[in-house]
């Protein structure tokens, strides 16, 4: 038996990996898994090859008996909310994420919102495989797909309920959104807007190709749009990823703040508004020490899992915790839903700062200062990955103090961690280091580069 499902859907180079015939035929399985009958919205972000891919899928839906409704383009959440807000048996969006351009994908949610659990992705790939697809009699075959207009207003309408928008309009914020040429330039606008902002954007146009910054926001991707910040003096940028489900925030002094370090405060917020949830928090093993080190003020517990919103936002919802959180920016606020949401965290960041009554470099300026330092290593022809885990189990042995090696391996020593990991969307091998020294975390990436590369 075959896998298709990675860290979160099924994602490759379209017309290459992810071609027409296998998008046909995983259309068809998961209609299938739905059942006949059951109500499928579709949408996709505007990645190239997404309205043919849009297409395929509607096909293979309606080829099984499913009854299908097209939201067109908007930002994962907002379909994601759509789905369990307005009755929905599941959705499919089309959606690569972070990727980069020539990639696109395949995401399937539950009723309730969430991206569907692993044993059910495993359900999917079977049926796939086995082709044991649902058929239904050419009579059947009149329904059309119907259009779902509501999902954009739905999801804004949903965001503002959950936040102080009178608190916040008073402040009369000036706020710059990077939407990464995708379909957060549908969303986030419209929450700024509500909220009283002044608002800015770069990158704000839809374009297939991502010609202006890759879909990933990083450190180098986000350069031009935090001088920016600077030179227009606002209080809070933001920038998401190529599906809008990720925010990285830019502080007033346009300082890139990594998804950790965000979701540590937003964590903090959390339990202020909903002192009644027990005090714990779900991150990847991805994140920061910091997140331990500033939470552990507030009595609240951090659970460390494997990386993927997937798993993140289950153990959530299984928990009843307080919010989830990954280092890339994906932050999930369970009372708004289960699921990384780039909008919902850019609210959820002006109503802090609007409450703490403090510049957004000041907020920040709170948590301890680590420097991070990313690079990735492709995977080759011969490489043993579990032996590379081994080899720098070994060699760090001596300075570790916990070792956690749930996806990867994790070390955290007394001033600094790293991460190893075989990425789970890509074929590279991932590699992350944070120290309170600048100069340790570069040498700690250079000599763990070197173990992966077998140098």
């Amino acid at each position: 038996m075959g896998k298709l499902f990675g860290t979160d859907g099924v994602r490759g180079v379209v017309n290459k990996e992810l071609t027409p015939e296998l998008v046909l035929k995983l259309s068809k399985a998961i209609g299938t898994f739905f059942g006949k009958n059951s109500k499928i919205l579709v949408g996709r972000d505007v990645r190239a090859g997404g309205d043919m891919l849009l297409k395929i899928v509607e096909g293979g839906l309606l080829s099984v008996g499913a009854e299908v409704y097209d939201g067109g383009m908007a930002p994962t959440p907002a379909l994601q909310y759509a789905v369990k807000t307005l009755g929905y048996d599941g959705g499919i969006i089309i959606t690569a994420s972070h990727n980069p351009a020539p990639y696109n994908g395949i995401k399937v949610v539950d009723k309730d919102g969430i991206e569907i659990r692993r044993e059910k992705e495993n359900q999917i790939e079977d049926l796939f495989f086995t082709e044991r697809f649902n058929t239904v009699e050419w009579s059947s075959l009149t329904i059309e797909v119907k259009r779902e207009d509501r999902v954009i207003s739905t999801y804004v309408n949903g965001i503002l309920s959950h936040v102080d928008v009178e608190k916040i309009k008073k402040k009369n914020y000036k706020v710059l959104i990077d939407p990464a040429n995708s379909v957060g330039a549908l969303s986030t606008p419209l929450v700024a807007r509500a909220l009283g902002c002044k608002i800015y954007t770069i990158n704000g146009n839809l374009d297939p190709l991502f010609s202006a910054r890759q879909p990933e926001p990083t450190f180098d991707s986000l350069k031009e749009t935090a001088e920016v910040v600077k030179t227009l003096k606002v209080d809070l940028g933001v920038a998401h990823d190529g599906d809008a489900d990720r925010a990285i925030f830019i502080d007033s002094e346009g300082r890139v703040q990594w998804g950790d370090r965000s979701g540590t405060l937003l964590s903090y917020w959390a339990s202020v508004k909903n002192p009644r949830v027990i005090k714990k928090i779900v991150t990847a093993v991805s994140s920061s020490s910091l997140v331990e080190e500033y939470l552990s003020k507030y009595n609240i517990q951090v659970e460390w899992t494997k990386v993927g919103s997937v798993d993140i936002a289950h153990k959530v919802a299984d928990e009843n915790a307080l919010a989830g959180f990954e280092e890339n920016g994906g932050f999930m606020y369970p009372p708004h839903q289960y699921v990384r949401d780039g909008a919902m965290s850019f609210a959820l960041m002006l109503e802090l700062i609007a409450n703490e009554n403090v510049s957004s470099a000041e907020l920040f300026d709170r948590l301890p200062k680590y420097y991070l330092v990313k690079t990735k290593v492709d995977l080759k022809p011969g490489m043993v990955v579990e032996g590379i885990y081994k080899k720098i189990l070994e060699v760090y042995s001596a300075s570790t103090v916990k070792a956690i090696t749930i996806d990867g391996v994790k070390i955290i020593g007394k001033d600094f961690w790293f991460l190893v990991r075989k990425s789970g969307t890509e074929p590279i091998i991932r590699i992350m280091a944070e120290a309170k020294d600048e100069n340790v975390a570069n040498n700690l990436v250079n000599e763990l580069k070197k173990i992966v590369e077998g140098k």
